[in-house]
């Protein structure tokens, strides 16, 4: 099923990315995304934020995507996450909202006293439209949120374990799917409740971690960015952090994508708060020259509002404004490298790229901001506004947008498409 024009929610772009095509997946707004290609075929996976599955589209011609399945996930779940590679589809399993039951009534819709499933689960894809569930790892606390999986024997989590407050990092041993098993775990000083251990902030992984070699970089909510030895698998050990202080939401340290060929990183926050509430929210690039000190070097722009839009700040159209996902490659082949051209979605600011050629002086390059949805299919924003939510670009130059109300947006980002130091991947 493909979207007609008349469906279409208008846009404001810059020339450099080109609208393509949208789809209203079947009135599921899609959360995260993920990309496989098989003979010949791009097929992209999405978990929902409003609706318990996971859904497949074929974007083998992105101008004519065509919805494929919808896979029904557990009741009062949370579906949000997928990961893709070696036909391997990983899908997180997470309670709804957190542990604050009014709240996550009140904001994310979980339903009181339904249970809910929770971990990670491992599925076959050979026959890519139709997953077959191999596995299922348990936390035995609220399950898992946003984790890495790139291929092998390998899988990296940001997992609620039983006797902790928040996320950890957890490894995996995935070698045989239908019975994956913990190989070791690292958490923050003040974590580990049932090891008499005391919060003294809310000082958890949000994930993914992004595992280069024996390093993993991981987005360590407010305690900041944080690089992990992992040559000892079972005892992984702290080898630098960076520490955010004041800087960003409750959430803190949203997002790591290391460029390691340039010794950077680029590093977000996640706004939360609607109606500009949070501390000041941020990208910047780290020097990992030094690994022991992370040391930040360059602030990328708050976007400005194009003259268009005829507003004085993107708080006025409601909603959040700020950062939230950036495209992670992962080192996939089929998915675009990141050079020195960065893509950060900014909620109701919607799209928006960046040069880092200089990593001291980032500067914007194109945006992309779909209008407002003009029909609710979930309980946020409390007004309703673009929230566009997460990014992914393929080696072809596609991009891919969720957002928690519209459908699924595809662009085409013309630089990715035309630069040459990346050879076109074909599936």
């Amino acid at each position: 099923m493909t979207s007609t024009a008349a469906s279409v929610p208008a846009y404001t772009n810059s020339p450099g990315l080109e609208f393509v095509s949208y789809h209203d997946l079947e009135e599921r707004p899609a959360f995260k995304l993920a990309l496989h290609p098989v003979d010949g075929r791009w097929l992209l996976y999405t978990g929902h934020i409003w609706h318990n599955g996971w859904s497949v589209l074929d974007v083998t011609d992105p101008a004519a995507p065509e919805f494929r399945a919808f896979v029904e996930g557990p009741p009062n779940t949370w579906t949000l996450q997928v990961q893709v590679a070696d036909g391997l589809l990983v899908t997180a399993l997470e309670e709804i909202g957190g542990p604050d039951e009014e709240r996550a009534v009140a904001l994310w819709g979980r339903q009181r006293g339904v249970p809910h499933d929770e971990g990670v689960l491992f599925w076959d894809l050979a026959q890519p439209e139709a997953p077959r569930r191999l596995g299922q790892f348990r936390t035995g606390g609220a399950g898992t949120h946003r984790n890495y999986y790139v291929g092998g024997d390998r899988a990296y989590l940001a997992a609620n374990m039983a006797g902790y407050r928040g996320n950890i990092f957890v490894s995996l041993d995935v070698s045989d799917p239908a019975d994956p098993r913990e190989v070791g775990r690292w958490h923050f000083p003040g974590q580990w409740i049932a090891g008499g251990e005391t919060p003294d902030d809310e000082h958890y992984l949000h994930g993914p971690p992004y595992v280069l070699g024996d390093r993993a970089y991981v987005p360590y909510g407010r305690a900041g960015f944080v690089i992990l030895d992992l040559s000892v698998e079972s005892e992984p050990r702290l080898v630098g952090r960076l520490d955010i202080g004041d800087f960003g939401s409750i959430i803190g340290v949203h997002s790591v994508l290391p460029i390691p060929e340039r010794g950077l990183a680029v590093v977000s926050t996640e706004v939360i708060m609607e109606g500009g509430q949070d501390p000041m929210n941020l990208v910047v690039t780290v020097d990992l020259s030094d690994e022991t000190r992370p040391r930040p070097l360059g602030h990328f722009p708050v976007p400005v509002p194009p003259a268009e839009l005829r507003i004085a700040d993107f708080d006025e159209l409601g909603g959040r404004f700020g950062p939230h996902n950036i495209h992670l490659p992962h080192g996939l082949p089929w998915l675009a490298a990141v050079e020195d051209h960065v893509h950060v979605t900014y909620e109701n600011a919607g799209l928006w790229t960046f040069d880092i050629s200089n990593p001291r002086l980032p500067r914007v390059r194109d945006h992309f901001i779909p209008a407002a949805p003009t029909v609710r299919r979930g309980l946020l924003p409390r007004q309703l506004a673009t929230q566009t939510e997460d990014v992914l670009v393929d080696a072809r130059g596609y991009v891919y947008i969720s957002d928690k109300n519209h459908g699924l947006f595809i662009l085409k980002d013309h630089h990715v498409a035309e630069r040459t130091s990346q050879p076109l991947w074909r599936a």
